[in-house]
């Protein structure tokens, strides 16, 4: 049995980690609107556990206490971290913590801008930051010089991993990687002793390659919700059918075959400057402490996906979370934020 644990998302929590959208970033017209949804999710969080909001630079840090200055005020509260950052994705350039000899690490994996798609010095540089500001609470760092983004992996907190073949084995990220390598990494830095691959499934307008996080997640050591797609003429169908049963024919390190749960597809979305659809989903649900925030993009099926994510949490509160801002930057409500686990002794 190995040293290291990844918790599941579902464990304690000691914070939540969110980025402030820049003004001067990619975010263009859609800056004010995208701050909106940052403190909204932040506000909901703040009612159950801490939340660490970083300020890329002066402007963020003037536009957030300004909304945390009144003792009701929505952000009122909230830890600040100033550091700099390309872009609010805390997913992908936040640490993956994970637990080894009673202490928390806080792994540090190379950010490349998904395999070179973007800028991302600043991003790359995040994690390290964070824990010398001390923002991250105690535990230790631990940099790694390969390319792993939080959005690619799923773990059920009992050593198994689900990822997929598109992300994890690009020539962009880690060239020459082979899956037997990724294997290594991913049992040395993260204790993994199963590994789930999928080979289909994604999101039209993805940037990520296909990170996990938009397609299934796991919401018990032997149940797995999964982004699903009824119409036969929408183009997601085939590619997301072929990964159901996938999912069906996985077995868990006992034998057993998971539960698995299907999330309607909201009605397309499409960017409102070029019209391209973009990649909205509901896999990629927010958990926290007491609550699970759900993406809604005032869709008929937004109430339905909400109604499947509650039954799975019922002990938390289930608090639909307007994304359409953050899905015009191909990004969604678990790519915005990455889970801070609790101290041991306190998970």
């Amino acid at each position: 049995m190995t040293a290291r644990h990844l918790p599941a998302e579902w464990a304690p929590q000691s914070a939540t980690l969110l980025v402030w959208p820049r003004a001067n970033g990619d975010w263009g017209d859609g800056v004010t609107a995208a701050r909106d949804t940052v403190a909204a999710m932040a506000s909901a969080l703040l009612r159950f556990q801490p939340v660490v909001l970083v300020a890329p630079d002066d402007d963020c840090a003037t536009d957030i206490r300004a909304r945390s200055r009144h003792e009701d005020a929505p952000l009122a509260g909230i830890r600040i971290a100033t550091c700099p950052a390309d872009d609010i994705w805390a997913r992908d350039t936040g640490p993956v913590t994970v637990y080894e000899a009673g202490r928390r690490r806080f792994v540090d994996f190379r950010f490349d801008g998904w395999g070179g798609k973007f800028e991302a010095a600043r991003d790359d540089a995040l994690t390290a930051a964070l824990y010398a500001d001390g923002a991250l609470g105690p535990g230790d760092p631990e940099h790694n010089t390969a390319v792993l983004e939080g959005g690619s992996i799923e773990s059920n907190g009992r050593g198994t991993i689900l990822t997929t073949e598109r992300c994890l084995l690009t020539s962009g990220r880690n060239a020459g990687f082979t899956r037997a390598d990724a294997e290594r990494l991913l049992a040395r830095t993260l204790g993994a002793r199963t590994i789930h691959w999928l080979a289909h499934g994604n999101l039209i307008g993805d940037d990520t390659d296909g990170h996990i996080d938009t397609l299934a997640r796991f919401v018990a050591p032997d149940t797995i919700v999964h982004q699903g797609c009824a119409d036969p003429a929408d183009a997601h169908h085939a590619g997301l059918a072929a990964m159901a049963g996938e999912l069906a024919a996985l077995r868990d390190a006992d034998g057993a075959a998971y539960k698995l749960i299907e999330l309607p597809l909201p009605a397309p979305q499409y960017d409102p400057g070029d019209g391209h659809r973009l990649p909205a989903g509901y896999a990629n649900f927010l958990i926290a402490n007491g609550c699970v925030l759900v993406p809604a993009f005032d869709d008929p099926a937004d109430a339905e996906a909400a109604a499947i994510i509650g039954h799975c949490f019922p002990d938390r509160e289930i608090i639909p979370i307007d994304s359409r801002a953050l899905i015009r930057q191909h990004g969604g409500l678990h790519c915005a934020a990455m889970q801070i686990p609790a101290e041991p002794d306190h998970a």
